[in-house]
């Protein structure tokens, strides 16, 4: 292996921010290139995989489930540990194929009625500029963890109708489950009971405590996750006897084509999903966002100037940034891609964070240029599994960044940025800023 690619799936590399270096130079020389899967702290050595850096490539394997499955080995680049974990990780509806994929998806799209996107949009408004005007008169705050965090939660626990005091449960899921990789986050546990629903104090009694060498089970196992599923049940039950005007009522009672329902495993398994990839995605997008707009105060000056920028800048900001960095595929049958012959069985890993920085699919690719346009990012992933959150994660990011201009004014960097470690999640654990604060008007 090239030491560009053990510089990519090295963890310990995104301490540092990613390595665009690397990836460049492996995609104009190698576009789909074998990386070896060394041992990574408790995680055994892999098999090895195919990265898939270019922007054409990443797009052809994502809308061709036929041959590049979801399903067969799951999305994450090492193999579950045992044949029961990959049995329960296949029934996440991130790592089906159609036609069961297709089924689920549907029943959930139905449930994001014009009535409920419209509720959430205008409490999404409401609150990005209570949480920025919170810190407006400091002059300075911890945007990662003081602002950026808290948005997803209140969103996603509106979807769910989740009572507002046990959101940071979700906070403390994703970290455990995204942040594994990361020694302040695999043990994450900001969630208190004092002040919690009766629904949360129960799960908070099976949160895992580290063992005596520090280690936490496995968070992409149901029993790494005892919390978590303890209350996806119990909230799943309740929704169902117990109806309200949320998101998450409305799926559990839809009925799909064959007469069927959503059952409890499946509603658990969907919690799963928003509750980690719909708050951690957009927690770090939004910081990274900001830095994008730190780049330089011209562009913070025309986005205060012409507000109706902001919709491209967001585009460019995803794009830029990338949160979720990949995601695997394995191939179900003998392929070719780009030249390279791949076999039946091999893994196959899409990164995002190459393909958005590809320079056959943007001009100056390294560049944040807020008036992009277009911007075929793949930030949201392209075919079946485009994501189903995409219009919601656009909505906060533009109504926080609406609030920052119009409440904070200018914002620069009050320190440097304390990174994720972790080959998966491009993430920010802290983002120290300030600002002038603006004066009151004189009545």
């Amino acid at each position: 292996m090239s030491s560009d690619a053990g510089t990519i799936v090295d963890p310990d590399t995104y301490v540092h921010g990613v390595p665009y270096e690397a990836l460049a130079r492996l995609r104009r020389d190698t576009p789909v290139v074998w990386m070896d899967e060394p041992a990574v702290d408790d995680w055994p050595a892999g098999p090895g995989f195919w990265a898939v850096l270019r922007h054409a490539d990443v797009k052809r394997v994502l809308r061709n489930p036929r041959v590049f499955s979801s399903q067969l080995g799951a999305t994450q680049i090492r193999d579950p540990a045992t044949p029961a974990a990959l049995a329960y990780v296949r029934r996440m509806m991130l790592n089906l194929d159609p036609p069961e994929h297709s089924r689920l998806r549907g029943l959930l799209t139905r449930a994001f009625t014009p009535r409920a996107i419209a509720r959430l949009e205008a409490r999404i408004a409401g609150w990005a500029r209570e949480l920025v005007a919170a810190v407006a008169p400091r002059g300075e705050c911890d945007f990662a963890k003081e602002v950026a965090a808290d948005l997803p939660l209140l969103t996603l626990a509106e979807v769910f109708g989740v009572p507002a005091q046990d959101r940071w449960l979700m906070f403390d899921w994703s970290n455990r489950v995204i942040g594994y990789q990361d020694p302040e986050y695999a043990v994450s546990a900001h969630a208190d009971a004092a002040g919690s629903t009766e629904l949360a104090r129960r799960a908070l009694r099976l949160r895992p405590r580290p063992d005596p060498a520090g280690r936490m089970p496995d968070p992409r196992t149901r029993e790494g996750m005892p919390d978590l599923y303890a209350y996806a049940n119990a909230l799943g039950e309740y929704k169902r006897r117990n109806p309200g005007d949320d998101v998450m009522s409305n799926l559990m009672h839809h009925v799909d084509a064959d007469g069927g329902r959503v059952g409890i495993e499946e509603f658990e398994n969907l919690f799963w999903l928003f509750s980690v990839a719909g708050n951690e995605t957009l927690r770090n997008g939004l910081p990274g966002g900001l830095l994008a707009l730190m780049s330089t105060k011209d562009v913070q000056r025309t986005l205060r100037a012409d507000r109706s920028l902001l919709p491209h800048a967001v585009e460019e900001m995803l794009r830029w940034w990338t949160p979720v960095m990949h995601f695997r595929r394995t191939a179900t049958m003998d392929t070719e891609l780009a030249g390279v012959r791949i076999r039946a069985g091999d893994k196959v890993v899409v990164w995002f964070s190459s393909a958005n920085r590809d320079e056959h699919a943007f001009d100056d690719p390294d560049s944040f240029r807020p008036d992009r346009f277009p911007n075929d990012h793949l930030t949201f992933g392209h075919g079946p599994h485009f994501c189903l959150g995409a219009h919601l994660a656009r909505v906060q990011m533009r109504a926080m960044f609406d609030a920052v201009l119009d409440l904070l004014g200018e914002v620069e960097l009050a320190g440097e940025p304390v990174r994720l470690r972790s080959n998966f999640q491009n993430g920010i654990k802290h983002l120290p800023i300030r600002w002038k604060p603006q004066q009151p008007p004189q009545l």
